[in-house]
């Protein structure tokens, strides 16, 4: 899905930005990376600074002019932080995400265009896109580096093209949750060995008991945790009877 949208550099003046960028890139899963007059490239600073993506930089295709570049492209967007004389119809890099991400017909590319690392676009550039690209910013510092501004759109387009946060990290997957009755066994042992060692006081124990009953409520326990806390409900247990 995410192979038509081609990230363009324009006349960009440190190799070591075009293998950033080719990081940025490959970390949100994008590979298609064209170049328009780079001042210097195939260089050792871009190889150096894509840190393990030298095969996006190894794909990357070279142009002499902007129109080369974008020729079988089908919507283009021009990324700028400047306001412009003329009015121009623009997007966010989310509006941008949500609007083309799986909604392209077979064959449409989409060309996402960033320009000069001091200059950024010309408007001559601008008139050959569609749409102003924009990255919503700090107002009185709204200046990103190339990469950080190639990194934020790619992650948009990443997102939109449907990752899904993990809701934990570890091993949560590899055992099944414990089930309802799992549960109640595991509160029925747990209000047990908190009385046993002398924990659990009479008068609290119904309010003590629904207050630890949310805690792994929301913890959504499994079963390999459920027998572990039960394993230490034991020891304990044994070791109070045994002091």
């Amino acid at each position: 899905m995410l192979q038509e949208f081609n990230i363009i550099l324009v006349e960009t003046s440190h190799p070591g930005n075009i293998g950033a960028v080719a990081r940025a890139m490959k970390n949100m899963q994008l590979s298609q990376l064209r170049l328009v007059n780079p001042k210097l490239f195939p260089h050792a600073d871009a190889t150096a600074r894509a840190a393990g993506a030298e095969d996006v930089l190894r794909g990357a295709r070279v142009f002499a002019t902007l129109p080369e570049a974008i020729a079988d492209c089908h919507i283009v967007f021009g990324a700028s932080a400047r306001d412009r004389t003329i009015s121009w119809p623009a997007m966010t890099a989310r509006q941008c995400a949500e609007a083309y991400v799986g909604c392209l017909s077979p064959g449409e590319r989409v060309a996402l265009v960033f320009g000069r690392e001091n200059s950024g676009l010309k408007n001559h550039e601008l008139d050959a896109c569609h749409y102003l690209l924009r990255i919503p910013c700090n107002p009185e510092f709204s200046s990103l580096n190339l990469a950080a501004a190639v990194q934020v759109v790619c992650y948009e387009l990443f997102v939109a093209g449907g990752f899904q946060a993990e809701s934990a990290v570890g091993d949560r997957g590899e055992e099944p949750l414990a089930n309802a009755e799992q549960m109640e066994a595991f509160y029925r042992h747990l209000l047990e060995t908190i009385a046993d060692i002398g924990f659990l006081h009479p008068e609290r124990s119904r309010t003590l008991m629904r207050r630890l009953r949310r805690i792994f409520n929301r913890i959504h326990l499994d079963t390999k945790e459920v027998d572990i806390l039960r394993g230490i409900f034991r020891f304990a247990q044994d070791h109070n009877l045994k002091s």
